[in-house]
């Protein structure tokens, strides 16, 4: 049984997210744009989708990622790796997007430019500890476990 997000529409031109197949992850996030935006090569904006969410509770995140095809084929990746949208959030959702390629790319009004994926979240108690158990790996990191 899925999971009950609430969604709201900021602007009434707004898509909500959308799971393109069944067994898809995350669903796709479209760009709330007047008109096409351009953007250079290495240029960073922030992309409205004129949506706002409410998660169901703390134990979920919502996560907002690259989509694959727009960042293999064009270079637009998310200018922050993986946006992190917390339980208390309920601002509208951005996309912080960079332009990666040698050229500009245009994104058209309601054209879909990011996934959004829930994922459950446990939150640690962190306890400070003089000492950490013992590995194979210990202190190796950055290519310590083989080639490419």
């Amino acid at each position: 049984m899925p999971m009950t997000v609430s969604c709201k529409k900021l602007d009434p031109r707004a898509k909500l997210p959308v799971y393109a197949t069944p067994g898809a992850a995350a669903a796709d996030l479209c760009a709330l744009l007047d008109e096409p935006l351009t953007i250079a090569p290495m240029q960073r904006v922030l992309v409205p989708t004129g949506l706002a969410i409410e998660l169901p509770s703390a134990e979920c995140v919502a996560l907002v990622y690259a989509r694959s095809g727009l960042s293999i084929k064009h270079g637009l990746c998310m200018a922050n790796g993986v946006g992190v949208i917390d339980s208390d959030y309920r601002g509208e959702l951005r996309v912080p997007m960079i332009n990666l390629s040698d050229e500009a790319y245009t994104v058209q009004p309601g054209e879909r430019v990011a996934q959004l994926c829930i994922a459950p979240v446990w939150q640690a108690a962190f306890v400070p500890a003089q000492t950490l158990s013992e590995t194979d790996r210990g202190t190796g990191g950055f290519g310590s476990t083989g080639t490419v």
